[in-house]
C-alpha cells in the first residue's frame, strides 16, 4: 500500500510536491493507479490518479476512512532531547509508531542541547505516521523551559521519570487506563533534585520505568511503550 501525506487533500485533490515527486518519479505511478492518502487528522483517502505530474500529481477521491483511535485518551512525552540529533530523531520515529498524541521538548538546567528545528522533527512525524498506518499526526510543540512547561494545565496523570535515590512509583503500577497521560523525561544529566521538586509541587508523579539506568532516548521509548499499552482500546 503506497501512503502519502497531504493534509489539505478535502479542499484541494492535489498531493504536496515532495509527495508527488515520490509518487510519480520515484515508484513511477501513472494515471488510474490507485493511491492512499492521510491528513494526519484522523482522515484516510483512497484517490485515483488523475494528473501525473511531478510537482502537482491531481487525484480524484473515490472513498474517505474515519480511523478510529488506536489507543484511549491523550499521551503527551514531554522530554529534554539529546545532544546527538540522530538519538532524538530516533526517539521520534519509534514512539510515532507505538503512538503518541502530542510531544514537547524540554529545556531543562542539564540539558545540553538548548534548540530543536521543528521542521526536521515534523518531516519525522509524517514519515512515521505513514510507515505505521496512521491517519493522525502528533501535536510538535515548540521547545518549552521546563519551569515554564510544569506550570501549563493538563488534566489527567502527569508524572516525572527520574534517577535520584527517593520515593517513587513504578509506571507500570499505577497507570490510569480511563486518563490521559503526560510524562518528563530528563537530559542525559537527568533532571535537578531541584526540578523535581518543582514538578511534584505541580502536582506530577515520580516514576521509575525500568530497573536499568537507561538513555534519555531509550527511557522515553520505554516509557511512550508502557502507556500506550495500558491504553490500548
Amino acid at each position: 500500500m503506497h501512503v502519502f501525506y497531504a493534509p489539505d487533500i478535502s479542499q484541494k485533490p492535489v498531493l504536496p510536491e515532495d509527495e508527488s515527486l515520490h509518487c510519480v518519479k520515484v515508484l513511477r505511478l501513472k494515471e488510474g493507479d490507485i493511491i492512499t492518502i492521510t491528513d494526519g487528522k484522523g482522515f484516510f483517502y483512497e484517490a485515483k490518479i488523475t494528473v501525473p505530474h511531478q510537482k502537482r500529481c491531481l487525484v480524484e477521491i473515490t472513498q474517505k476512512t474515519f480511523q478510529e483511535p488506536l489507543w484511549a485518551g491523550h499521551i503527551h512525552m514531554a522530554v529534554a532531547p539529546t545532544k546527538n540529533m540522530d538519538r532524538n530523531e530516533w526517539f521520534v520515529e519509534k514512539a510515532t509508531e507505538i503512538g503518541i498524541n502530542e510531544l514537547t521538548f524540554l529545556n531543562c538546567r542539564f540539558s545540553e542541547r538548548k534548540v530543536i528545528k521543528n521542521e526536521r522533527i515534523e518531516k519525522i512525524l509524517v514519515s512515521a505516521i505513514k510507515q505505521s498506518l496512521k491517519a493522525m499526526i502528533p501535536i510538535l510543540n515548540d521547545m518549552t523551559p521546563f519551569e515554564k512547561f510544569i506550570q501549563q494545565p493538563f488534566d489527567g496523570q502527569k508524572f516525572i521519570a527520574h534517577c535520584h535515590n527517593s520515593n517513587k512509583e513504578e509506571l507500570k503500577k499505577i497507570v490510569s487506563t480511563s486518563q490521559d497521560a503526560l510524562i518528563l523525561i530528563g537530559p542525559e544529566g537527568d533532571f535537578s533534585e531541584e526540578e523535581v521538586a518543582k514538578a511534584i509541587e505541580h502536582g506530577f508523579i515520580p516514576v521509575s520505568i525500568s530497573n536499568s539506568r537507561l538513555r534519555t532516548e531509550t527511557a522515553a521509548l520505554v516509557a511512550c511503550h508502557t502507556l500506550n499499552l495500558f491504553h490500548t482500546t
